[in-house]
């Protein structure tokens, strides 16, 4: 079923879709589908959810990693080795839903990374990453011409990454000056 709706989504929005067509793509019956899930719309996010658990293990360790080229390069193999795919979630019928996935996944994250030290709010640091970080990886396969995945990863590391984390250890370096400066 998920290959089946997939499929359908390369050719048309989701709201374009039928229960009727999936389950004639998969091959399977009308009353099948509604045994493994209750909407087409639960269908899909299961789909986007599988996949923006595995997005999210590759993006959201940028945020700590000292070799952020590595983490970028990583993610961008990644989708790049699954080009069909991502290029239906993220510039297909799925988009939306996609990018609500990823959200939501983000808030979770971002829960477990409360740090009083940091100036920057840990939800919105997140946020801000995974959002720009979809709206490159969605330009990079709308590209007619192709971009290399070094250059995506360079684009994503110097643009997204590194001014969230040069922020926090920016105003961290600051606040530890004012303090010495006290003292």
């Amino acid at each position: 079923m998920r290959t089946a709706l997939l499929e359908l989504l390369e050719e048309k929005p989701l709201d374009q879709i039928s229960i009727r067509d999936i389950a004639a793509r998969a091959g399977i019956s009308y009353v099948t589908f509604f045994r493994h899930h209750p909407t087409k719309e639960s269908l899909l996010h299961a789909v986007a959810a599988d996949q923006v658990r595995q997005l999210s293990e590759l993006m959201l360790p940028a945020l700590e990693a000292d070799d952020t080229r590595t983490a970028s390069v990583n993610l961008c193999t990644y989708v790049d080795s699954h080009r069909k795919l991502w290029s239906t979630l993220l510039t297909g019928g799925a988009a939306s839903v996609l990018r609500e996935e990823l959200l939501k996944k983000s808030s979770e994250v971002a829960s477990t990374r409360s740090n009083p030290n940091n100036w920057l709010p840990p939800e919105l640091a997140v946020t801000f990453n995974v959002t720009c970080t979809i709206e490159l990886l969605s330009w990079w396969l709308r590209q007619k011409r192709p971009v290399s995945i070094d250059r995506i990863a360079e684009i994503q590391e110097r643009i997204i990454i590194n001014p969230t984390i040069d922020a926090d250890r920016n105003w961290a370096q600051r606040a530890k000056t004012k303090r010495a400066k006290r003292s």
